[in-house]
């Protein structure tokens, strides 16, 4: 099974190999909370852009641990790259930019990024 998700103009997409995820967190650092993030992070292996990744430009703030990417045409966030605390690479995928996902019925786990 796999789910898929875009930004708002559909010029970037992307598709995530596994279940869609119950649970999300939602960070209060000074991105995330601006921009009302509800995240998943997934292995970079099950994580594939399908669609617009020469539209892609990247964002970077504090450690430069993630690197926010976000598409030219309409400007909306629909994932992240990164490293894990382990070492792996990561995927923060923006869950409101699935649309088969329920977002009222996640579980939402809140996390104090605006300490770390």
């Amino acid at each position: 099974m796999s789910y898929a998700g875009s930004c708002h103009c559909g010029a970037v997409a992307f598709e995530v190999a596994g279940d869609p995820p119950a649970e999300a967190m939602s960070c209060n650092c000074s991105h995330c909370r601006r921009k009302g993030f509800l995240l998943s992070f997934v292995p970079a292996a099950r994580f594939a852009v399908t669609q617009g990744e020469a539209l892609l430009k990247t964002y970077t703030f504090n450690t430069h641990r993630l690197r926010h990417r976000f598409c030219t045409e309409c400007g909306v966030q629909p994932f992240s790259e990164g490293t894990a605390p382990d070492g792996a690479e990561t995927r923060a995928i923006n869950l409101r930019c699935v649309p088969s996902i329920d977002l009222d019925g996640l579980t939402v786990q809140k996390v104090n990024g605006a300490d770390f």
